[in-house]
């Protein structure tokens, strides 16, 4: 006879513990102590087995009976009601401790395996471990297109667009490893893209005018700081470099006799090595910055350590004190000024973007003129430091 929910409400211990049937293997265990817990009675391979369903009332007599009618599906299907069930736990278990934080670490760990650059990998960890954590200990398959909205949007409302988009790439790449690696099924980033306001442009400070950077150039020749941060300055406006890798140059990358800087893949922000033609008024700087390096391998060490490079923020530093604001020029804007004049005298631009080491998109393009524009390259450095020459001369 079935059982009915006033029974098992109705049920008192005895002093010992006993079992009310409901059919089908499934009965109510009532214990010494008076709790009641549901549990299966079967057969496997000839061999029976118990298997329980938790405790009443939490469990309700249509649940359990829910429950044992699943186990009896498994069985017909040839499937151990118990073994699914630990399965299904192992699973549960393993799903929880897939979380967004454990796969964006992962992720990390793989570009520094890679040999990223150290700047990018460094960016990227800010993003992840700052800006996303609060989806670290989320398990990354329920995690929301809504829930990474919600996130962007905080950042974007506090002005930073370009870090909410940013933001939004890098958790997408994250969510592409777990995809491929089968613990994700979707990228719930791919619906945001056009979600977020585009960024403000904000390009880097420079002075394009020709007259105005001759002045500028003037300013840095007569600087009395630091003779390593001075020639630095110098030798970033005579090669069209940025400014980390002339901070972070060595001397065993430079071929002196030759002519020619070599820049390794690893310094680069495209990862991609770059050879540099020195024009004379570069090789004069270096020639003169050269004897202050040789108790270490940095061309332009620090005022604290030949050990160390010159810090992030030197050159940017020795610019207002020359009475330069930050919204005038920067460092990095030396390159802006660059692109600009040899554009507006009519240079060839292939010539100029690979001098700037910028990457065609088209990879055998990139190939066939970093392969052609070498000769040009080198006629265009010649010319551009004795055009800065001139600037200097007719301030």
């Amino acid at each position: 006879m079935s059982l009915s929910d006033l029974a098992c409400k109705n049920a008192k211990s005895k002093g010992k513990p006993y079992r009310l049937a409901d059919g089908d293997g499934l009965y109510l265990l009532v214990q010494k102590n008076g709790s009641k817990l549901w549990q299966l009675r079967y057969r496997y391979l000839e061999k029976e087995n118990i298997l329980s369903f938790g405790k009443y009332p939490l469990v309700s007599l249509l649940d359990a009976r829910g429950k044992r009618d699943d186990a009896k599906r498994s069985l017909i299907a040839g499937i151990n009601p118990s073994t699914k069930r630990k399965e299904e736990k192992i699973a549960a278990i393993t799903e929880a401790r897939t979380t967004f934080g454990l796969i964006a670490e992962e992720y990390v760990t793989r570009m520094e395996e890679r040999d990223a650059a150290a700047a990018t990998t460094t960016k990227t960890k800010w993003l992840l471990k700052d800006l996303a954590s609060p989806l670290a200990k989320r398990p990354i398959k329920e995690i929301t297109a809504a829930e990474i909205l919600q996130l962007l949007q905080k950042i974007e409302r506090s002005g930073r667009r370009e870090t909410a988009r940013r933001l939004r790439g890098v958790i997408g790449s994250v969510f592409r490893l777990a995809i491929v690696t089968l613990r994700a099924e979707t990228d719930p980033t791919l619906p945001l893209r056009g979600a977020l306001q585009p960024p403000k442009a904000n390009g880097r400070a420079a002075i394009t005018d020709e007259k105005k950077f001759g002045q500028l150039l003037v300013a840095i020749d007569e600087y009395d700081g630091w003779p390593t941060l001075k020639a630095a300055l110098q030798f970033l406006a005579l090669t069209c470099v940025r400014p980390g890798e002339v901070r972070g140059a060595t001397r065993a990358e430079f071929d002196q006799e030759k002519a020619v800087w070599h820049i390794p893949a690893e310094r680069m922000k495209m990862r991609a090595p770059h050879d540099v033609p020195l024009s004379k008024q570069s090789l004069r700087i270096l020639g003169e910055v050269w004897p202050l390096s040789e108790r270490g391998g940095l061309v332009f060490p620090s005022i604290r350590s030949t050990k160390r490079p010159l810090s992030e923020n030197a050159m940017n530093a020795a610019l207002r004190r020359m009475g330069y604001r930050k919204d005038e020029v920067t460092a990095h804007g030396f390159r802006v000024t660059a692109s600009t004049i040899l554009n507006a005298r009519k240079y060839d631009p292939d010539v100029i973007e690979a001098v700037l080491a910028h990457q065609d998109k088209n990879a055998i393009r990139r190939t066939y003129n970093r392969a052609t524009y070498w000769e040009q390259r080198v006629t265009l450095m010649h010319e551009w430091g004795d055009l800065l020459d001139a600037l200097k001369a007719h301030r």
